[in-house]
């Protein structure tokens, strides 16, 4: 067998790998059958030994459940703060995640892998919270059962009749770089359950009638035990993958069942199968096809389908390879799997034929020696059916008309007469220019012109041909078989060797090419469908890229059926459904969702159905189901095509998967700045209706109880204190309203022409009071400036602008209005000599809610700058601030001119 040299893609995969993990964190999972094995106080165990050696170790959230020697076990170690989230009107904690980026350190200790966080928290699962710590470099030691593994949700529901809510999935656990089993017999187990250890007394007593049964700790045990092993077996596979390792290790029992188009294929299946479970293994079944058995007929192939997909239903694993040598795919394919057992059928060569020619078995036996070969022989039935045809019996729907099959090959044999006979003339043309030996090479230039076109029957057909004319027509004496001089005998010897490879090596070449233009086919679909499916930002997008790339690669129609909020299946909402499949059995499709498995026309499961339905799931969940209606259930069902399609709707169901998780997050994030907004309001209301609450509350209080000690100008200042402090609740609840009338988009703009003097004037005279203690200037273009706009709501723009502005700086400052007309906009800006604005919130100004941090910020909602972008944007302007260079606070804004400005001239005259 020749050396295998290493793929160069696998090599670059592995390296981009490698670099990869090298800049995430590290993820031990500290891993047991059921609560109260010791997880945390083995976790805690492994973080003071990992303090030993100077590393900088931190407590991000812990679990103790109140045991005492566990909460030993944290003195001494830094515990980070948690966070407060209010739920429902509790306050709940839950670790920060912000504060442990922030810290990062080398190790964080996180509990409760499977936990679900407080709604309103970053991310719904903390398995995603220790997902961005690792994304962020640090390592990061947790705890979790195996009942929360998602694969094993249901099996552990039937086991102990307890439904696991919080889940984690497998790719999680699949992905950690180390697992460390803390097992703990049933026994013991339930004897620190009795000694309080792990609940509290009547708790335990609860807990041993229900989930803590000795048989449900057994079965969690082993189900802990298998799932630690196989994690290990995949570590070791990797390693082997790793470091090239070729030679299989004998370490676990791996068997695979090697067939070939024969009628002993099902007895080794079912052969494979008993042996499988008597040695408790894993177990593959590989069909290798070579380009001599691409030319089977399409019964045969059939027959071999068949029979991959019995083995599915009895739980092995398929594989269909593409090699010309079946002794080097089965032995690269056992090394690469670690497998230390092959059945396979005994060679059915004998005698000089095997000497001569070989066999797969012998091949095995000299270069396979780290592996176990068991033979099976043919009964006479077994051979009785194959020389019938392989039991004659073809999968359902996928039988075929041989008809275009027949023509084809039929024109390739006439082809080849006609290709011969053409050689003939010419070689009798040239035959006076050149000797007969060199004759030959146009005969070999039509065989090889034959079997490029046509295969190898057509040019065994073109090189006897060839050889009997050129012996008939050119060798003396001429029209008879018999060769006068012996040497020609080696000519025409040669011409039939010569024609009989060429023969073979063109027919192995176009049976090559034909893979090799399959399999850069696949690639190009599997590339152009991911590509559309990752731009695609809708379920209705993906479906749409879906049914365009299937219907292309496999032909007929389909339909992608997506279920319902109850989970049940149904059409989808925009009607695009081929008129063909109207009358897709729903109920079908809904057996194939719940159950995760092909069904409908061409399997063994509702075989009567008018289409195939085939699960889409993204690895972890169902998704949907497909509905097809191929042009030719072939297409569907051969090994390398179903192989497609299953990668196909693996990518279908994790673009589903994909857009789901971004609504999730696009709707959290909507929640988070809801609730964030609602605390501010509330925050903000219950602190400004307070104050002149109190004020009001206070001065009417003092006058109701005035027993005739008031002097009149005290109830003078009482009665203004009042009135001014309900004009400022007043105000307040008029910024709330307007801004949820802004909001909702009821406001309609009342455009007029107004003088901007007439609108600075009016607004300078409501505000008389409030800017008594400021100097006010007015710059304005001469002339009579006309503005286009909402008069009233321009005012409440400028009125939010002076008091912003007179909040912010001191008595007896300066504070600037001026306005600029141009031929395309109004520009009005309002300045002052405060102190400025903070660089870099000059845009966050604007936000609702947002308030500084001096005291005048805190006496008001933080509403009016945002009122003020709000209509102007509505007048389709726009509104910013900055600093201006002498010292001081500028806020401008910017109406756009929608029409020319009357002429006033003509009415004053």
């Amino acid at each position: 067998m020749a050396i295998e040299r290493p793929d160069p893609d696998e090599l670059l995969a592995r390296v981009e790998r490698d670099n990869a993990k090298a800049r995430r964190g590290r993820l031990k999972i500290f891993f047991g059958a059921s609560a109260g094995v010791g997880k945390t106080f083995a976790m805690l165990q492994a973080v003071h030994e990992r303090r030993a050696e100077n590393l900088d170790v931190v407590i991000g959230l812990v679990e103790t459940h109140g045991r005492k020697e566990t909460q030993a076990l944290l003195e001494g170690l830094e515990i980070l703060p948690k966070r407060e989230l209010e739920y429902k009107g509790r306050r709940l904690e839950e670790f920060d995640l912000d504060a442990a980026l922030k810290r990062r350190p080398a190790i964080i200790v996180v509990d409760e892998l499977a936990h679900s966080n407080v709604p309103g928290s970053r991310h719904p699962k903390r398995w995603q919270d220790i997902d961005e710590l690792l994304d962020a470099g640090i390592d990061v030691y947790t705890a979790v059962n195996v009942q929360h593994l998602e694969s094993l949700n249901d099996d552990i529901n039937q086991i102990s009749g307890v439904k696991t809510r919080e889940t984690v999935p497998d790719t999680v656990f699949e992905k950690a770089d180390e697992i460390e089993l803390i097992d703990l017999p049933p026994n013991e187990l339930l004897l620190r359950l009795r000694e309080g250890k792990i609940y509290l007394p009547h708790q335990a007593e609860e807990a041993v009638k229900n989930f803590f049964r000795p048989g449900n700790l057994i079965a969690l045990r082993e189900l802990a035990l298998r799932q630690t092993a196989n994690r290990v077996d995949a570590q070791m596979l990797d390693y082997r993958e790793g470091h090239a390792i070729q030679e299989v290790w004998q370490v676990s029992e791996r068997l695979l069942v090697c067939i070939g188009p024969n009628a002993l294929a099902e007895r080794l299946v079912r052969a494979g199968k008993r042996l499988a479970a008597n040695l408790r293994a894993d177990w593959l079944v590989a069909y290798v096809e070579t380009p001599e058995l691409q030319r089977l007929p399409s019964i045969k192939r059939d027959a071999v389908l068949r029979v991959l997909r019995l083995a599915e239903q009895l739980g092995a694993e398929t594989v269909t390879l593409s090699s010309p040598i079946i002794s080097d795919a089965i032995i690269k394919l056992a090394r690469e799997r670690n497998i230390n057992k092959i059945v396979i059928g005994k060679p059915r060569r004998r005698g000089w034929r095997r000497w001569l020619f070989g066999s797969v078995v012998d091949v095995l036996i000299s270069q396979a020696d780290d592996i176990n070969l068991y033979l099976f022989g043919s009964s006479k039935h077994d051979q009785e059916s194959g020389r019938s045809g392989f039991k004659n019996s073809p999968l359902p729907g996928l039988s075929q008309s041989r008809s275009a099959k027949n023509r084809k090959r039929y024109r390739g044999y006439l082809s080849a007469v006609a290709v011969s006979l053409l050689s003939t003339v010419v070689s009798y043309a040239l035959l006076r220019g050149l000797d007969l030996a060199n004759l030959v090479m146009v005969y070999l230039l039509g065989v090889v012109f034959i079997a490029t076109r046509y295969g190898r029957g057509p040019s065994v057909l073109a090189s006897l041909l060839g050889v009997g004319l050129f012996d008939i027509l050119f060798v003396q004496p001429y029209f008879s078989f018999s060769v006068a001089d012996s040497q020609y005998l080696v000519v025409l010897l040669g011409m039939l060797v010569v024609g009989m490879v060429i023969s073979n090596l063109m027919a192995n070449v176009r049976s090559q090419a034909k893979v090799a233009s399959f399999r850069e086919r696949r690639a190009a679909t599997l590339y152009a469908m991911s590509k559309q499916l990752a731009s695609s930002q809708s379920e209705q997008q993906i479906v749409l890229a879906a049914n365009k790339h299937l219907q292309s690669e496999f032909g007929g129609r389909n339909v992608i059926l997506l279920p319902d909020r109850q989970g049940r299946i149904a059409y989808p909402a925009d009607k695009s459904v081929p008129e063909s499949l109207l009358g897709a059995d729903l109920s079908v499709a809904q057996w194939v969702f719940e159950h995760n498995e092909v069904a409908g026309q061409g399997t063994n499961t509702l075989p009567g159905a008018a289409a195939v339905y085939f699960p889409i799931n993204d690895g972890e969940a169902m998704q949907g189901v497909l509905a097809m209606q191929p042009a030719s259930l072939r297409r569907v069902f051969l090994p390398e095509q179903q192989k497609l399609l299953e990668t196909l709707l693996r990518q279908i169901g994790q673009a589903f998967l994909r857009v789901q998780v971004a609504e999730r997050a696009k709707s959290t994030q909507l929640e988070i700045t809801a609730e964030r907004l609602r605390n501010s309001l509330l925050s903000a209301i219950s602190h400004d209706l307070r104050t002149p609450l109190a004020a009001i509350v206070g001065s009417a209080s003092a006058l109701m109880e005035d027993n005739g000690l008031l002097k009149p100008e005290d109830k003078q200042a009482l009665t203004q204190g009042i009135a001014d402090e309900a004009e400022r609740m007043s105000q307040l609840i008029n910024n709330i309203l307007d801004m949820a009338r802004l909001d909702s988009g009821v406001v309609k703009l009342n455009r007029q022409w107004y003088p901007i003097e007439e609108i600075i004037g009016a607004v300078l005279a409501r505000l008389k009071k409030r800017l008594a203690m400021h100097v006010i200037s007015v710059h304005l273009p001469p002339g009579v400036p006309m503005l286009h706009a909402d008069g009233i709501l321009i005012q409440q723009v400028m009125i939010n602008l002076l008091e912003n502005a007179a909040r912010y700086t001191p008595p007896g400052s300066r504070i600037t209005i001026s306005a600029r007309i141009t031929p395309d906009a109004a520009i009005i800006t309002v300045a002052d000599d405060g102190p400025g604005i903070p660089h870099g919130l000059e845009t966050q100004l604007f936000e609702k809610f947002y308030q500084g941090h001096s005291e005048a910020a805190q006496s008001g909602v933080g509403l009016g700058l945002a009122i003020c972008r709000s209509i102007v944007e509505s007048h389709g302007g726009r509104i910013h601030a900055f600093n201006k260079p002498q010292g001081g606070a500028a806020f401008e804004f910017t109406l756009p001119a929608t029409e020319a400005p009357p002429v006033l001239a003509e009415h004053l005259g």
